[in-house]
């Protein structure tokens, strides 16, 4: 796993960054100043703090984790050797995964279930709800057009993942390009128009983690508006001799 190389990677700055700190309480060279160095011991937290929440692990027990890194830097001897922590880490992130996809799985299924009722709401055979809140124009996107569009999607307890909005800025893509809940909803409403996705996790980006906000399995809700439809231009017919 990718993420897991670059966590071991920055563990290893970790401990040689806090080892030399160590040390440079004992003879400090000239011009380094504890300032610096508690500064740069924060620094390097803050990375390895970052990278471990990107990887999702949860909650881990900070003592443990705080006790290796003391055991590692002092020498000592370690419950297990490095080959088998990767091991574990791995075994660990996988188990995981399984269970965070189930629990969300299940919370989307539930939520489907009682937002189909609503009468605003409908359900097309693939399973992807929408709701048209402006119907727009007659000019209806194809999945080969261009749509130019300002979106804002939000998880199943209202937490903004991505949102156009929130930079400032429309987003114009070929709408065959992007999630299967996208290239289906966008196509039922017109230019000028707003609509409203649910998209249960196959429609989206299923049991895969999508970036450090979208869990494996989870149900995802869109806010559109379609501002503007590139029709997409016929290839030239081949001119036969």
């Amino acid at each position: 796993m990718k993420t897991l190389k670059i966590i071991s990677v920055l563990a290893i700055g970790a401990v040689l960054t806090l080892s030399c700190a160590q040390e440079k309480k004992i003879n400090q060279p000239e011009g380094i100043t504890k300032a610096q160095v508690d500064s740069a011991s924060y620094a390097v937290g803050i990375s390895l703090g970052s990278m471990l929440k990107q990887a999702n692990f949860g909650d881990l027990n900070m003592p443990e984790l705080y006790k290796a890194i003391e055991d590692m830097m002092g020498g000592k001897t370690l419950k297990f050797d490095e080959m088998k922590a990767n091991e574990i880490i791995q075994n660990f992130a996988v188990k995981r995964q399984e269970a965070s996809g189930a629990e969300n799985k299940a919370a989307g299924e539930k939520f489907l279930a009682e937002n189909g009722k609503k009468d605003s709401v409908v359900t097309t055979e693939s399973g992807l709800q929408y709701k048209i809140i402006t119907p727009g124009s007659e000019i209806k996107p194809t999945a080969e057009d261009t749509v130019e569009v300002n979106y804002k999607g939000t998880l199943l307890d209202g937490t903004e993942f991505d949102s156009s909005y929130t930079r400032g800025q429309a987003a114009k893509f070929p709408l065959n390009g992007v999630i299967k809940g996208w290239i289906e909803g966008l196509q039922l409403v017109g230019e000028g128009g707003k609509i409203n996705l649910y998209l249960p996790a196959d429609l989206a980006y299923g049991a895969q983690q999508a970036g450090p906000n979208i869990a494996p399995n989870s149900t995802l809700i869109f806010e559109v508006e379609l501002l503007k439809v590139y029709k997409a231009v016929p290839a030239p017919e081949k001119k036969t001799k």
